[in-house]
Order: C-alpha cells, then sequence, then structure tokens
C-alpha cells in the first residue's frame, strides 16, 4: 500500500492509494458531508486542486476538477477544497 498526503482545505493528513477519501477523511477525524456513500447525491463533492485520483462509477454529475469523496481513491498526494468549514477532531 503506497502512502499519500492528503490536504483538505489547507490542512494535511497521511492516506494511502486504496481506500476511498471519504472513509480515509473519516479516519483521519474531519466530517465531510455525505449522505448516500455510493456516488448518487453529490453530496461529498469537492474539488481537485492538485495530484491524481481513481474516480469510480457515480450517478452524480460532477464539474470540472470535482470529485465525489465517497467513489474516488487518491493514486498521488492530493489537494482538495470543500465548498464549507471542515476541519479535523483532536482525538482522531
Amino acid at each position: 500500500m503506497s502512502s499519500v498526503k492528503i490536504t483538505i482545505n489547507n490542512q494535511t493528513v497521511h492516506g494511502n492509494t486504496r481506500e476511498l477519501l471519504l472513509d480515509q477523511l473519516e479516519q483521519a477525524g474531519f466530517h465531510p458531508e455525505y449522505q448516500c456513500r455510493s456516488g448518487l447525491c453529490g453530496v461529498c463533492r469537492c474539488h481537485l486542486l492538485k495530484g491524481e485520483v481513481a474516480q469510480l462509477d457515480a450517478l452524480a454529475l460532477t464539474g470540472k476538477n470535482e470529485i465525489l469523496t465517497c467513489r474516488t481513491i487518491p493514486k498521488s498526494d492530493v489537494e482538495l477544497v470543500f465548498s464549507y468549514p471542515i476541519s479535523c477532531s483532536e482525538e482522531a
């Protein structure tokens, strides 16, 4: 398993190249918004500023440089921006 850096709204955590971004963000103590976890609703959408990802099949529409964290696996260090404030809790 390869290690990657995941930067979310200017906060960096360590992740891997085999798990979905949403799962990794939650494991790191972040609380991103989501509803379906299957790519249908688009609530977990964010902007990919840097990096390479594998986007799994999803029905929710995404715009240019947008990804669904519930259906995306990082392939390199990534930098993400959510359209709302998101922070990392201390207990993770």
